[in-house]
């Protein structure tokens, strides 16, 4: 494409836009409400997902062994652990640390009266996971494994940590999908009003000699524009809005916002930005593209 041809496709796009300001106000602003809510709804949701991970990071097993089990077979043992992909962390905790626990967490340090550990036996492996969906299967295989006497496990936990995972993921498509909808749906319309307009033009452009090309990127171009103004504006309202609540949280309930690890709005954006920029112009593209195809007949 020659450069003089690029730019009159591109100002014919941005004509378009203003032919038609009221159809494409309405594209931009379905498309900014759109990805606005989206935007909030992935923040939620990544925060919701981010606390969830946190949490199964928090998830262990716990590995006991038999009586008369060697250190050298505990250690082989943990390293076996150690290769499973769906392990992420181990931890051994000796009989002396199991007790100094013990002692600090239900004794408040008192062991007075206790000539020996009567923790001898309780050496263990904490076994954190890369995901609670594996612990069933991980510890199956721990099971089997000789010299190990008893896996503890925390099944509901991990049930309901697996379950709000599943929910997230539903649910975030369930979303995208509608939205998706709703705004080609718009994009479509404008563009085939565009068409309609125009239709006396493009048929003497045709007569002409001018390519289907050369007709249709116009209206492409149209389309990507809206569609990058409508994913735009919504960024920049999301940026504002997320601070000022995460302030918010920060002042008003201190106690909820020690306990519960949000994400900062660059780990948010750092996502958000470049799936909401080509979602806009990925709709703005294929709205336009394909009611070209179907409605421009010349």
């Amino acid at each position: 494409m020659k450069i003089s041809t690029f730019f009159y496709t591109l100002w014919q796009g941005i004509k378009n836009i203003f032919r038609n300001k009221l159809f494409s106000l309405a594209s931009v602003a379905t498309i900014g409400a759109c990805l606005f809510l989206f935007g909030l709804f992935y923040s939620v949701l990544a925060n919701f997902q981010h606390i969830v991970k946190t949490a199964e990071e928090d998830v262990c097993i716990v590995v006991y062994f038999d009586e008369d089990i060697t250190d050298s077979r505990i250690e082989e043992i943990g390293n076996m652990i150690k290769r499973r992909a769906e392990v992420s962390k181990v931890n051994f905790v000796s009989a002396d640390d199991a007790w100094e626990t013990f002692k600090t967490e239900y004794l408040d340090g008192y062991s007075d009266g206790f000539l020996e550990n009567p923790l001898a036996d309780m050496a263990n492996y904490e076994v954190y996971l890369n995901d609670v969906s594996m612990q069933s299967a991980l510890v199956t295989y721990l099971e089997s494994v000789p010299g190990v006497s008893e896996v503890k496990r925390s099944e509901l936990t991990a049930l309901t940590l697996s379950n709000a995972n599943k929910l997230i993921g539903y649910i975030s498509i369930g979303i995208i999908v509608i939205l998706l909808a709703v705004s080609v749906f718009l994009i479509s319309n404008t563009v085939t009003i565009g068409i309609a307009v125009r239709k006396e033009e493009i048929s003497i452009m045709k007569y002409i000699g001018a390519t289907d090309y050369f007709v249709r990127a116009p209206f492409v171009i149209e389309g990507i524009i809206i569609g990058l103004v409508g994913a735009s504006i919504p960024l920049g309202i999301i940026y504002f809005v997320y601070n000022r609540a995460l302030n918010f949280i920060k002042e008003q309930f201190s106690v909820l916002s020690s306990l519960l690890n949000f994400l900062t709005i660059d780990d948010i954006f750092k996502t958000l930005v470049p799936v909401s920029l080509i979602i806009g112009v990925g709709i703005g593209f294929f709205g336009s593209f394909i009611t070209v195809r179907k409605h421009l007949r010349v």
